[in-house]
């Protein structure tokens, strides 16, 4: 199989969402670890729940709730000044190692960002990090719909214009995976932490470990 087009997905997958650690640990010390695992643990969460409610919000308004969650469950002073200076944060994400070059690489690949993260949050991302030449750049928020859900697959999929199986999907995320692959694409887990796949009745195309195993 040749893959005309591969679409990454952005949080965890090509920038570490617990680069947010250091951040956290200049405001509140050794509680970086901890902030920052429920800060993930919830956006996922609430996302998830704002989908099956059907009550749509915006991924900076899901982060800022999840920040808050966190932030109040570690039992941490928090003031206005500090959720900002870790809002913005996210607009500061470091890229996984290999990331970089990614594009340099396989000059000759069509590579798109598709996350649900909104474009108010993945454009200063990218040009932060020097980025913004390598990716095109799709949102859920664009049709309102959070990923695994198919009609966010769907709509990717209208936009790349390719078929179904020409298009190869990365995530470091199970749930994304899955929603990819039950909606028709070939998917590409990025295992970097070398877990086991969960049994959910559906696996993905390939198992990589980084962004350096793409497959042709």
């Amino acid at each position: 199989m040749t893959y005309k087009a591969y679409v990454f997905d952005a949080y965890g997958t090509l920038f570490d969402v617990h680069s947010v650690m250091k951040k956290i640990h200049q405001f509140f010390p050794d509680q970086g670890p901890k902030v920052s695992e429920e800060w993930r643990s919830r956006q996922v969460h609430y996302f998830l729940v704002r989908q099956l409610i059907q009550g749509y919000k915006p991924f900076t308004d899901i982060t800022r709730w999840a920040l808050l969650d966190a932030l109040a469950y570690s039992d941490v002073d928090v003031k206005p000044e500090v959720v900002e200076d870790l809002m913005h944060e996210y607009e500061l994400l470091q890229p996984y190692d290999e990331v970089p070059s990614l594009k340099q690489n396989h000059q000759d690949k069509t590579f798109t960002i598709f996350s649900n993260g909104t474009r108010s949050m993945l454009q200063p991302l990218l040009e932060n990090n020097q980025l913004k030449e390598d990716f095109d750049l799709l949102s859920a928020d664009d049709v309102e719909v959070y990923k695994p859900h198919p009609n966010a697959y769907s709509y990717a999929h209208e936009q790349l214009g390719f078929e179904k199986e020409e298009i190869l999907f990365f995530s470091s995320n199970p749930w994304d995976i899955t929603g990819a692959a039950s909606y028709g694409f070939h998917t590409a887990w990025v295992n970097r932490k070398k877990q086991k796949w969960p049994e959910l009745g559906i696996n993905p195309t390939h198992v990589i470990n980084t962004l350096n195993e793409i497959p042709d």
